[in-house]
């Protein structure tokens, strides 16, 4: 694998370390600390965030493994589009299945799928941007 494939890789980890903290620390915390989403959090739930990082380090290989293997040198635009695209297909079930799943209030589910769109959306303009344009690629004319 590459240089940038490490670097990528390594930026997304930050990239998604960081949105996630501001989307679920920052922008949700209020509604976890409500009813219902307290009494479903687990009570040691801090004794487990590295296990976040695991999944932090899986997911952020894997976005940039396949990103790279798709990559066609379109610049920003691409990685707006991956980002898009894989952001529906993981933010569409985590949000409404828990929905369907768990005693939540809908707007918890509808703002996870809004953020995790937007998250993924950044993630693929982060790997874009590392990859860069490539100068023979037909938008870069």
């Amino acid at each position: 694998m590459s240089k940038k494939f490490w670097i990528g890789f390594v930026a997304v980890f930050v990239a998604l370390s960081v949105t996630d903290f501001l989307i679920h620390a920052v922008i949700l915390s209020a509604t976890y600390q409500a009813e219902p989403m307290k009494s479903l959090m687990r009570p040691d739930m801090m004794d487990k965030l590295w296990i976040y990082y695991v999944v932090y380090a899986f997911i952020s290989f894997f976005f940039t493994l396949i990103f790279s293997k798709g990559y066609e040198g379109k610049g920003i635009g691409e990685g707006l589009r991956f980002g898009f695209y894989v952001g529906m297909l993981m933010a569409t079930p985590m949000a409404y299945a828990s929905y369907a799943m768990y005693p939540m209030p809908y707007s918890l589910a509808l703002q996870w799928f809004i953020y995790g769109v937007i998250q993924y959306i950044i993630l693929g303009i982060v790997v874009a941007a590392v990859y860069g344009k490539k100068p023979n690629s037909p938008s870069a004319a």
